[in-house]
Parts: C-alpha cells; structure tokens; sequence
C-alpha cells in the first residue's frame, strides 16, 4: 500500500506515515534469536530480511514448531506482525528521508481485540496516534516507535 501511496506523498512538503504497532512486538518479546538479530541490525535491516523473518515464522507455525524454534507461544502471530510493522518503519524512513515515518502503540485500549479490559478509551489510544500524525518536523524524529505519548526503545 505505502509504494502506491509514496508519489503521492512525495508531492507534500510535510508527508507523514504513522504506523500502528504494539508494545507486545517489541524485541524483547521475540525469544527466536535468529528473528531478533535481523529485525535489530538497523545498517542492514531490508524488506527481503522482515519478510525472511516472516515467511520462516510462517512455516515453523504451519510445522507446529513455534516452540521449538524459539517464537513466542501466545499471541504469536500478533507479536510478529508488530515486529515487521516496526522494522518497515525504519526502513521506509531511510528510503524516504524527507518523510516522517513513524510506528507507535496506542495503548492498551478497550476495544474488541482486548475483549474490552483495556485501560484506556479508543478515543483515548487514537489520540496517541493522531499526535504523531500532526507534529511538526521540528518536534519529531523518523523511524522511531513511540508507547503512547514517549518515545521508546524497538
């Protein structure tokens, strides 16, 4: 979606990209060692390498081997499209430095996915998200993944 989206952004002089994320991919979360030190090793972080990453978690789940091979066990699937989603955030604001293209977990929110125990209101987790869509150049940085309203670590 972003590669048709990307000319059109290049016609703005303020382009932005905030991608949804969650605090449940981050690295730490990933006991695979493989998994993690591709989606860590930001000088040679590619698309190719996010989509080894998951196409081989793919297979070891249709395998039956997420265990086994070290993938987290709950929420697996969740936890790595979190942490592809946050790779491609980097990598896009390298390819497109005059982007600001960000990732950020809204939060933990009452929605359906949370079977509604979150604590924060929907309205609540999207305004997390719509402040980074409507920073300044000034007041942000690109490629950085964001926990509500703070800036945190991948």
């Amino acid at each position: 979606m972003f590669e048709a989206l990307a000319p059109h952004l290049q016609l703005s002089d303020s382009a932005r990209i905030v991608n949804i994320s969650s605090s449940l991919g981050l690295l730490k979360n990933i006991p695979n060692q493989w998994a993690k030190g591709l989606l860590s090793d930001d000088n040679n972080l590619i698309g190719e390498r996010v989509d080894e990453v998951v196409n081989q978690f793919l297979k070891d789940f249709k395998d039956g081997l997420l265990e086994t091979k070290g993938w987290p066990i709950h929420t697996s699937a969740y936890i790595i499209s979190k942490a592809a989603i946050s790779a491609y955030t980097r990598i896009l604001a390298k390819k497109y430095p005059s982007f600001l293209v960000n990732s950020v977990c809204p939060g933990f929110c009452k929605t359906d996915i949370t079977t509604n125990l979150g604590t924060l209101t929907s309205a609540q987790g999207a305004e997390n998200v719509v402040r980074l869509a409507l920073l300044s150049k000034d007041e942000s940085t690109s490629g950085c993944f964001f926990r509500e309203k703070q800036m945190a670590d991948f």
